[in-house]
């Protein structure tokens, strides 16, 4: 049995208090005013910070710039009219465009002041979504393994049930944001915004599906199906031990092959929910599984990094070096998924050129370059360079420097799916940021080795755990 040491506990619930004392401050210095958001800005731009890249006139820049060196005909110049009056009802510019004077003045303003105010609630928003897919893209992992009769993961199975656990408590707080959204106390999805969709077309002829209601029936009917499988999953798993044949193998078997359906199906709806529609203008019909591969790879990160530190502790003593390498194989081998993904995203629409969706990235390359692009970097170019050598995936420090480059440029990939539609260039790395990460991070640590103390780490009961234990490669 594994013991929750008191050291580690002590760090999961530092992480929790610091960041839950520092994404407060985040909150309490969120601008109340439009007077106050012009003051922050101008105090940016004093300070040389961030704020370059924020304020009317970065936007005006912005628009000026796209239209002067990105279209030279008049059809291109077309196209530029068609984008800025995307970019600007996206971001809830809902104030028509009829005068471009005071009224356009007090439109801008009034999306700085919705902007600013929503860097803490996207924080907060980002890194609860991000460790909430860890664990459901464990579960996800774990339901492939079992209904695949897989016999190399066995050993490993109380490892994937017990970063599962978080998925309750993280699946209620994602929840619990999505409905203080749909009551207003924050813009992170414009189409909540019924002044908005008076002035928007597109979004009213979505509204059969991007309401309110719906939105949140839809989330409800999503957490509950996918942690009733984990409750059952686990509770087969455990009665296997306990019990004799092979009858609750089997019911694992048959409940998996059910759920990774139901999966499927609500991942994609999830994917364009949660996180495609704070860009309600834009679309893409890979994006569930775009975001199908960073949950995954994310996921089997974090099994491979929860079971070496296991093995320094003594525990998982039948876990060889085959079942690390056959983990560092999948953490290659879906890194390079996720680039294929997003590369065909990125190069289909970037070559098509149609304004509703080339602006996604245009906004995300010059507002958010660095990031855009290091993403990549971080969770295709390094994974590679450093998971390719066959003996490195053997190698525990290898995989643990893998592992948290991975996990930090899976974040940053969220984090670029997320900010540009939701804070625009109001961008910055904080206390908001930090506090939210440091949050969520301990609560996970805390959930998950906490579970991992309820049952014992082998299997035994498993009719496969022979063939995992004596499994070489």
């Amino acid at each position: 049995m594994y013991q929750f040491s008191k050291n580690l506990k002590i760090v999961s619930l530092s992480l929790m208090v610091v960041g839950a004392l520092a994404l407060g401050i985040g909150f309490l210095s969120a601008p109340n005013t439009v007077e106050e958001a012009k003051a922050m800005v101008a105090d940016a731009h004093g300070h040389g910070g961030h704020g370059d890249h924020g304020g009317h006139d970065a936007h005006d820049t912005h628009a000026d710039d796209h239209k002067e060196e990105a279209h030279h005909d008049q059809d291109h110049k077309d196209h530029a009219d068609v984008h800025l009056d995307t970019h600007d009802k996206d971001y809830g510019h809902a104030e028509s465009h009829d005068a471009h004077g005071g009224g356009h003045g007090d439109s801008h303003d009034k999306h700085l002041l919705h902007q600013l105010q929503n860097r803490p609630w996207a924080a907060t928003y980002v890194a609860a979504l991000f460790f909430m897919m860890i664990a459901l893209g464990a579960l996800a992992f774990y339901a492939i393994q079992r209904a695949a009769q897989a016999g190399w993961s066995i050993l490993l199975f109380r490892v994937m049930e017990g970063i599962t656990a978080y998925l309750l408590p993280g699946s209620v707080i994602v929840f619990i944001l999505l409905v203080l959204s749909g009551l207003h106390l924050n813009h992170l999805f414009v189409w909540m915004d019924a002044e908005v969709v008076a002035h928007d077309e597109i979004i009213r002829n979505k509204q059969s599906y991007l309401n309110v209601p719906f939105f949140l029936a839809r989330a409800l009917f999503y957490i509950v199906g996918w942690n009733l499988y984990r409750f059952y999953s686990r509770k087969f798993s455990l009665a296997q031990d306990n019990g004799s044949g092979i009858r609750y193998h089997k019911k694992n078997f048959r409940l998996a092959a059910g759920f990774l359906v139901f999966y499927i199906v609500t991942e994609s709806m999830m994917a364009w929910d949660w996180i495609m529609s704070v860009d309600p203008h834009w679309f893409s019909t890979l994006f569930g599984w775009y975001v199908f591969a960073s949950m995954i790879v994310t996921a089997v990160t974090i099994i491979a990094m929860v079971t070496i530190y296991l093995k320094s502790k003594g525990l998982l003593e039948d876990v060889s070096d085959s079942h690390i390498h056959d983990l560092g194989k999948f953490m290659f081998g879906f890194s390079v998924f996720w680039t294929y993904l997003w590369f065909s995203q990125f190069m289909l629409i970037w070559y098509s050129n149609i304004p509703e969706e080339v602006t996604y990235f245009i906004t995300r390359i010059e507002d958010y370059n660095l990031l855009f692009f290091g993403m990549v970097a971080m969770n295709f170019v390094l994974p590679l360079l450093i998971l390719m050598n066959s003996d490195y995936k053997r190698n525990n420090w290898f995989i643990m420097i893998a592992g948290i480059i991975i996990i930090i440029g899976h974040y940053l990939d969220f984090y670029n799916m997320i900010m540009p539609a939701t804070v625009g260039d109001q961008w910055s790395f904080g206390l908001s940021e930090l506090g939210s990460v440091s949050l969520f991070a301990g609560l996970f640590i805390y959930v998950v080795f906490s579970a991992l103390t309820k049952a014992p780490l082998k299997p035994k009961g498993d009719p496969l755990v022979k063939e995992s234990e004596h499994f070489v490669y």
